[in-house]
């Protein structure tokens, strides 16, 4: 027992030699504070300190101490096992190697999905976390902004932030990750616009839905490489940029859906071959629907339902054979095809509240006058009876 007191204020006494050596170099007034007679009280878990698996881990235990002590809300108990130098065993914090040391042991990722903690910041913890490769936060209540210093996570490749309370204009930081394959913001209250950059980022995944941003659309759109781009349930507006079909090769997915978008359906979009789902539905578009529409090869849900859409529904649409949901509701469409007859008939298309007689559920004569009367236009119209497939084939 003496034995073990003595190691214990031997270390304790190395520590404190160190930390006021610290103070020597880093504050004039050092001096006078070094002279100073310190009741030390009782020793902290600084025998800990030794039994740290990796020098990296001890580095980033006070930053996870810090942290654990301005969360204000744990309901499952997660925090209860933060405790000891065994990091790697603290529930949703997990160990590996880092790129720059294959014999190192460090912090590589955190997962707290699910957990619903609450803390008013993140700053000064996942900023201070240097070997971090994942950082999962889904459906917490942290709250707060986005410290820039992120930048410096040179190992990031996965960001969930998704389903906080977190605030502030779009992280700009994440511009500076070039790792960066997979961003998650959904479901918070970032505000302002989102930088055209990010659509030039090599990104796979980017989740922007349920925000507040408020922009048009920028033309870098199509220099994506993402597959699933959502920015759903926002304020973008202005029309969908015609370079969306330069992204062909990835995307896979894309939700447009509950924003303010205007203007007439793009042509290009019937170059994005690998779609298997557009939803741009709840927007102020008009016009036709493009015949190039049918050259969605892989395309399983479309919907432009709830715009200001007319004309007649392209008969390619209906006969691609992906095709399980089509929703053209809520629009002014005025006629169908056989094709898009035997879709409806099938449950693929669903036509309800336009202005196609003979149909059932279709708005009023009165209604349909009142939009069709005013003069309504689109640029480029010769493009919406063009098939690209054609022109690839020929």
């Amino acid at each position: 027992m003496g034995s073990s007191k003595n190691k214990m204020g031997s270390t304790f006494r190395i520590m404190i030699s160190f930390f006021f050596f610290i103070l020597l170099i880093s504050s004039p007034n050092c001096l006078v504070i070094c002279q100073l007679d310190i009741d030390l009280g009782p020793l902290p878990l600084i025998p800990d300190l030794l039994n740290f698996l990796d020098q990296r881990l001890a580095i980033v235990y006070p930053i996870i101490q810090t942290f654990k002590n301005i969360i204000t809300s744990d309901p499952l108990g997660i925090t209860k096992t933060w405790v000891g130098s065994d990091v790697c065993s603290y529930t949703g914090f997990y160990c590996g190697t880092p790129p720059d040391n294959a014999t190192a042991v460090v912090i590589a990722s955190i997962d707290f999905n699910g957990f619903g903690l609450s803390a008013p910041t993140l700053d000064g913890f996942l900023d201070q976390l240097p070997d971090l490769a994942v950082f999962h936060a889904n459906s917490n209540n942290f709250t707060g902004t986005i410290s820039p210093k992120i930048a410096n996570l040179r190992y990031l490749f996965e960001l969930d932030l998704s389903n906080n309370n977190l605030v502030g204009t779009f992280p700009k930081a994440v511009l500076a990750l070039k790792g960066l394959s997979f961003l998650d913001i959904r479901f918070n209250s970032f505000t302002g616009a989102v930088p055209a950059q990010i659509f030039m980022q090599t990104l796979d995944f980017v989740f922007l839905n349920d925000n507040n941003f408020v922009q048009t659309l920028p033309q870098t759109l199509g220099s994506t490489t993402v597959a699933y781009l959502t920015l759903a349930n926002n304020m973008f507006t202005g029309p969908i940029p015609r370079s969306i079909g330069d992204a062909s090769a990835s995307l896979r997915e894309i939700l447009l859906l509950n924003n303010l978008l205007t203007g007439c359906v793009p042509y290009e979009i019937g170059f994005l071959k690998e779609t298997v789902l557009f939803d741009a539905a709840n927007n102020l578009l008009t016009g036709p629907l493009p015949r190039s529409l049918g050259c969605l090869r892989k395309i399983e849900v479309l919907n432009f339902a709830e715009n200001l859409l007319y004309g007649n529904i392209p008969e390619e649409i209906c006969k691609l054979r992906s095709l399980a949901n089509f929703s053209l509701s809520d629009n002014y469409f005025t006629s169908v095809g056989p094709e898009c007859e035997k879709a409806i008939k099938s449950g693929v298309l669903d036509v309800r509240k336009n202005c196609i007689r003979g149909l059932p559920e279709q708005r009023s004569a009165a209604e349909c006058a009142a939009f069709l009367l005013k003069p309504r236009s689109c640029l480029n119209s010769s493009s919406y009876n063009l098939l690209p497939f054609e022109k690839l084939t020929n």
